[in-house]
């Protein structure tokens, strides 16, 4: 698995507002957007580009497009919407397909409840959204369904990943790349990452639980 850290100043600038306690929901989904964008402009940096023209102000000009819709944009709910905005600001023409999972506070096992990410998926790249990789259970069981679906890659793409959670999710699933904002210390003893951003869903929405 490759894991390509976000290095860049505006980055580790919106992640750092992000990470404060006093930084409400409406702010937060803001700063949750803007760095989205930046992490979908890297996870797409090797889409392939077909060859095109079109007619510009001298004339036939020669272009070079990139097939949107062979991109699915799957937030895991409900966090992930939080980066969907940013994505899409990117790849306006991708699909967008949801799986829904929750985290068994007592186990720390994945859940899946919900599943939206049709058919004919057969040789098109997926971009898994998700704020937090904590423990890795929830983005190992969002890439099983998607690779049983026909995605042949698939990125997953964080805001903060906690080490534990990469081991896992690699081991899982060698072949997947993971574009991430930062890679924090470690998860505490209940599964939350440290320093980490808290519960990213709660906060992004303004409701807890």
């Amino acid at each position: 698995m490759r894991v390509t850290p976000l290095d860049h100043p505006m980055a580790r600038h919106l992640l750092g507002q992000m990470r404060d306690a006093a930084t409400g929901h409406q702010a937060l989904r803001g700063l949750a957007t803007r760095l989205a964008t930046l992490l979908a402009i890297e996870a797409t940096r090797d889409l392939p580009t077909q060859a095109d023209s079109t007619t510009g102000w001298a004339g036939t000009v020669a272009v070079e497009r990139v097939a949107e819709a062979s991109v699915m944009l799957v937030p895991v709910l409900r966090a992930g919407l939080g980066l969907l905005d940013g994505a899409l600001a990117v790849l306006p023409g991708a699909r967008v397909g949801v799986i829904g999972a929750r985290r068994n506070e007592a186990t720390l096992q994945a859940e899946v409840y919900c599943e939206r990410i049709g058919e004919g998926l057969e040789g098109s790249t997926a971009l898994l959204l998700d704020p937090m990789l904590a423990t890795g259970g929830t983005a190992i069981a969002a890439v099983a369904r998607l690779r049983a679906a026909g995605c042949t890659r698939i990125k997953g793409l964080f805001l903060v990943a906690a080490p534990e959670g990469l081991d896992a999710l690699g081991e899982a699933h060698p072949g997947i790349d993971v574009h991430v904002a930062a890679v924090d210390e470690r998860l505490n003893e209940v599964g939350y990452i440290l320093p980490g951003l808290g519960d990213a869903g709660d906060r992004l929405f303004g409701v807890t639980g």
